[in-house]
């Protein structure tokens, strides 16, 4: 499935035949550390403040310095957290839980994400707004992203190329390239004369598959 091709992008699993190779190197414990890896929940830890959270990646690889500590700090900043900072998870909205999950992964500086359905837990008008959000930051960010998603519309409104997977075993069935303006948002794309088109190719050659 989809979750199982992010695991073997990231080394959680290894391939039965073939190779998995990042930067044209064979995937190891050394470059895995350029992947972040963003689940469908935020994972944030009750015990601890949003700053100890986003702080823990950083901890546990032993990079944590008053430099990356400032560097998670200005993100807290930039990304309308900082002054929910001493705050716990449980006083933060879905949406904001969501968004300190992803400057957790970002101050780590991954060259590449894998984004694992991470909207899915979300209420339907958190997921627009949310999606809107971490796309934005993604672009600002200049990271390359990868998203499963079962939700066409989230796929064409964030991504730039969706790749459509076939039946088990899955293999790759098609690949839509998305063009948009590079200034709108994913919400304005959501209302663009192209969303539609993209859309509909995309829902056909799922049904044709059916």
């Amino acid at each position: 499935g989809k979750s199982t091709l992010l695991s073997l992008l990231c080394g959680l699993l290894t391939p039965e035949s073939g190779t998995v190779e990042f930067k044209g190197e064979p995937l190891c414990e050394k470059n895995r550390r350029q992947i972040g890896y963003m689940l469908q929940h935020d994972h944030l830890f009750e015990w601890r403040t949003i700053e100890k959270n986003i702080l823990l990646g950083l901890e546990i690889q032993n990079k944590l310095t008053s430099e990356t500590k400032e560097t998670a700090l200005n993100m807290l900043k930039t990304y309308g957290l900082y002054k929910f900072k001493d705050a716990r998870p449980s006083q933060l909205s879905g949406g904001m839980r969501q968004r300190a999950a992803l400057i957790r992964t970002l101050v780590l500086k991954p060259e590449i994400l894998l984004l694992d359905e991470p909207f899915s837990a979300l209420d339907y008008q958190t997921r627009l707004t949310v999606g809107d959000d971490i796309g934005a930051i993604i672009k600002k960010e200049g990271k390359t992203a990868i998203l499963v998603t079962h939700d066409l519309s989230e796929a064409v409104s964030l991504g730039s190329r969706v790749l459509v997977l076939s039946k088990r075993p899955a293999t790759i069935q098609t690949v839509v390239d998305i063009n948009f303006p590079d200034n709108i948002s994913a919400l304005e794309r959501r209302n663009s004369p192209e969303f539609k088109d993209y859309f509909n190719k995309i829902w056909k050659e799922l049904n044709e598959d059916e």
